[in-house]
């Protein structure tokens, strides 16, 4: 009777095992797409509006970069670096090993504009959506492992 009962709680325990699997799984999809779709919602169709976020009170992307003290090139740089990366992050759901760096990249970059926001003296209001961004950054590489 033991035993059946034993058994019966490692079947249990193993089928929670795997639901909780599951939804780590769905989480670490919705963060790629979530983070991905952020970064093409802000390079590409919010480029030259102005938005409550923008660093010391900037009307376009254009103008936050040189609030920063860089310039138009750096600007595309870092945005070439952001799309890219996000374009990997997406082809990372078919090719797992593109992730890590993807991730990574997008996390540094998010350290970057938490720092330029602190430097011009922002709100920390401001630094919410890349804090934001960075924090869901390391949720995507905390939860490849179980992926």
């Amino acid at each position: 009777m033991c035993v059946i009962l034993f058994s019966w709680q490692l079947i249990k325990m193993e089928k929670k095992q795997q639901l909780n699997n599951y939804i780590m799984i769905w989480i670490y999809r919705l963060l790629i797409l979530l983070v991905s779709g952020t970064v093409y919602n802000v390079w590409l169709l919010r480029l030259g509006k102005a938005t409550p976020y923008r660093g010391g009170g900037a009307t376009s992307l254009q103008d936050e970069f040189l609030v920063y003290g860089l310039n138009e090139q750096m600007m595309y740089v870092v945005g070439g670096i952001k799309l890219l990366a996000s374009t990997l992050l997406l082809v990372g759901l078919f090719r797992k090993q593109l992730i890590t760096p993807a991730a990574t990249t997008i996390a540094i970059l998010m350290i970057g504009a938490i720092a330029m926001h602190l430097k011009v003296g922002d709100p920390l209001m401001r630094s919410l959506p890349a804090a934001m961004m960075l924090l869901m950054s390391i949720g995507i590489l905390r939860l490849k492992k179980i992926s």
